[in-house]
């Protein structure tokens, strides 16, 4: 599972697909990160989380 912002999905899901991997799903969080609270990344780790645990659960 790979968790990314949202600037780099389009390069992410390139890369996906030159390796073989088209559709592959990624975990999207707001950009950026660096510069963002201990607010903005306690929300972020939340949203990862929860894409991650829904991800898993797919049937």
């Amino acid at each position: 599972m790979a968790v990314m912002t949202e600037r780099f999905v389009s390069a992410a899901e390139l890369m996906a697909r030159v390796l073989g991997f088209p559709g592959y799903t990624f975990v999207i969080i707001p950009h950026p990160v660096s510069s963002a609270t201990d607010d903005s990344l306690r929300d972020m780790a939340r949203i990862a989380a929860d894409g991650v645990r829904r991800s898993l659960l797919l049937p």
